[in-house]
């Protein structure tokens, strides 16, 4: 599992990254109540917006940590965005992605590197 400063998490497998928003995040936002998940079929470049979460206290984009085309959304989230807050980092996933250049996912922060990013916040 690799990390954004956006807190956004991103687990690759072959070419192909499921990503969502990491505890830390679901916990800055509260109870999500809505969940928007892209269509499959969508192009996005590193750092444009991938989905949407809205809690009771804000609306936040989603960012796409990696380039690609997204192949499947969870779109479960939609009748239960609560799943956000229960399991942020594994049913809570958003979208998963083809990946245009895996390589990149290299260039993400690993688990120790965003715990030590927390500690800046």
């Amino acid at each position: 599992m690799r990390f954004t400063k956006d807190h956004e998490w991103v687990v690759l497998e072959g070419d192909v990254a499921t990503v969502g928003i990491t505890s830390y995040a679901a916990e800055q936002l509260g109870d999500v109540v809505f969940v928007e998940t892209p269509e499959v079929g969508k192009t996005v470049a590193a750092g444009e917006a991938l989905a949407v979460v809205e809690s009771v206290k804000a609306a936040s984009d989603v960012y796409a940590p990696l380039s690609g085309e997204v192949v499947e959304a969870n779109t479960a989230l939609g009748d239960k965005p609560e799943t956000v807050n229960e399991a942020a980092e594994s049913d809570g996933w958003f979208a998963k992605l083809k990946v245009a250049n895996p390589a990149d996912y290299e260039g993400l922060m690993d688990r120790a590197a965003y715990d030590e990013f927390l500690k800046t916040l």
